[in-house]
């Protein structure tokens, strides 16, 4: 039978557990003991960075809400709220594939390792695959995986064609197989939507992030489907996380209009990017190869391009004619690709 706890036993456990917090953030303090920016005064500057736009992707008839390069450095898959998943080369801008989802507002869509799937998904609450060949429309192959049971806000195929990791309005991330649509593993913990998830670098690939609209990032154990670490600090709705691409630290963007970078080993916020002049929110950040530029897509149409170490803005993108509504570095760091509100993509190198 369930043990009755009295009103003063109650006080007495949420008292012991506020000395315990107040216990862990001295502990913490004791490890910060210097900042970011302070520690990287003595690095050189950033060069002038040449970033120019090179191409624009033009056919979505709405707002492209996502975009993910396909590993061979040369292609880009988008989906938007017309409905449409689109598959462009970014050099030749020709489309490639041209596919229409059952639902409009496709939040999420991304390449299989392998570049011969992409998945997508979103207010349909699924995650559907779709095989890329020459010879078949890629409608006719197209298979549901997993159903969540709100949108789909994100996905990505962690390592292998064989599985799929999923963020949802319905707060959990989930770990799908494709072959048998079998749901391997969920992760509860977030208390409200997730808005992005990332797979950390190492090869292994066992942990990711997650980011949501209960503005925590979340470090998650793959095998277990326990959280390791909570990273909180915003104050407002995290839109895009992102690992640092040594694994030891991630990076978030969120309606505060501010990005902030968490490291994992010190447990805590060690920089926030941000200016008086800049008020509009962040939907999506991606480092450069080396870690060393933050790039940001914001609101007020633009993106900023940040120095991860040094906590200053280097320049800003300008080109997009709407919000920013995701960006995404190619996988050799040669490019990014934007894709806006403005029913474009564009591609700066």
């Amino acid at each position: 039978m369930a043990t009755e706890v009295s009103g003063e036993n109650y006080d007495g456990l949420l008292k012991e557990m506020e000395t315990l917090k107040g216990r862990l953030d001295e502990e913490r303090l004791k490890l910060n003991d210097v900042a970011l920016s302070t520690v990287s005064q003595r690095l050189e500057g950033m060069a002038q960075l040449s970033i120019k736009p090179r191409r624009v992707l033009k056919g979505h008839q709405a707002k492209v809400l996502c975009a993910d390069w396909s590993s061979d450095k040369r292609h880009i898959v988008s989906s938007s709220q017309d409905g449409k998943i689109i598959v462009w080369d970014a050099f030749t801008t020709n489309k490639e594939h041209a596919v229409t989802m059952p639902t409009t507002w496709v939040m999420a869509c991304a390449f299989a390792p392998s570049g011969n799937l992409v998945a997508c998904g979103g207010l349909d609450n699924k995650v559907t695959v779709y095989p890329l060949s020459m010879e078949d429309d890629p409608t006719n192959k197209r298979k549901t995986v997993g159903t969540h049971t709100s949108y789909m806000s994100c996905c990505l195929f962690p390592n292998s064609d064989q599985q799929i990791l999923t963020g949802s309005g319905d707060s959990t991330c989930a770990l799908w197989d494709v072959e048998s649509g079998q749901l391997l593993q969920s992760f509860h913990g977030h208390s409200a939507d997730v808005m992005s998830i990332d797979l950390a670098p190492s090869e292994t690939g066992n942990t990711f992030v997650s980011g949501g609209c209960d503005r925590t990032a979340l470090i998650w154990d793959m095998r277990t489907g326990q959280k390791v670490q909570a990273f909180e600090g915003h104050d407002a709705d995290i839109n895009s996380v992102k690992f640092y691409p040594s694994g030891e630290a991630i990076a978030t963007g969120s309606d505060d209009a501010t990005c902030r970078l968490f490291d994992l080993r010190a447990d805590r916020e060690v920089a926030v990017y941000t200016k008086e002049s800049i008020i509009f929110g962040v939907n999506a950040v991606d480092f450069s190869v080396s870690g060393r530029i933050l790039f940001a897509g914001y609101n007020d149409y633009t993106v900023n391009v940040w120095d991860t170490l040094k906590c200053s803005r280097i320049t800003m993108l300008y080109g997009h004619e709407n919000r920013v509504s995701c960006l995404k570095v190619s996988p050799d760091g040669t490019a990014i690709c934007t894709g806006s509100w403005d029913f474009t993509l564009r591609v700066w190198a």
